[in-house]
């Protein structure tokens, strides 16, 4: 008799390994959350290698926050050579939706934001999806523009833009409807 089928819980992405950091295994996090105890407090988190489909468990041992550079500074459970923290460039770190830390208003978790349509509010044109969030002194939203006119190349990839995520320039998030609304200064979008 098959085993009843359990729901995948989902997954909500805190920070990306850049590379190792010296050579007793610890490796580089760039994050993708302004929750510092999701990278200072030992725990459980997920850990998503590139090209795979399933997560698995990792333990946090320690973390710190490198200043100057943005980026965590991290000790896994089992990885204690540089070899080690290398094999781990590019994964993912991931904590199961469910653990979602409470936000103030006006505040949202970067993975809320990916995939919403970009509008352009004074016309309602959607000109393109928000694919990326970078961090910097304000954070930019990177957004694939649509092609405005056919190019006869489907191969080409869509032209991105970034696009700071301040009131001023997008006054709108819409989760519920899966849009932002933005107001660009001229020659933002050139």
């Amino acid at each position: 008799m098959p085993a009843p089928a359990t729901s995948q819980p989902e997954w909500l992405p805190i920070g990306r390994i850049v590379g190792p950091h010296g050579l007793n295994g610890e490796v580089r996090v760039y994050p993708d959350s302004d929750f510092p105890e999701r990278f200072e407090q030992p725990g459980e988190r997920w850990l998503l290698k590139p090209g795979a489909t399933t997560p698995n468990p990792i333990k946090l041992i320690k973390g710190r926050f490198q200043d100057g550079k943005g980026l965590y500074i991290l000790k896994l459970a089992g990885i204690n050579h540089r070899d080690q923290a290398e094999a781990l460039r590019d994964a993912k770190l991931l904590v199961a939706a469910d653990h979602r830390l409470p936000l103030e208003p006006d505040e949202f978790h970067v993975g809320d934001l990916m995939g919403l349509a970009v509008i352009l509010q004074t016309t309602g044109e959607q000109i393109g999806t928000v694919t990326d969030v970078y961090r910097a002194g304000n954070d930019l939203l990177e957004v694939a523009l649509t092609p405005q006119t056919p190019t006869g190349n489907a191969q080409e990839p869509p032209r991105t833009v970034l696009i700071p995520f301040v009131e001023a320039i997008v006054p709108v998030v819409d989760l519920t409807q899966g849009r932002v609304e933005i107001t660009p200064p001229d020659g933002l979008l050139d």
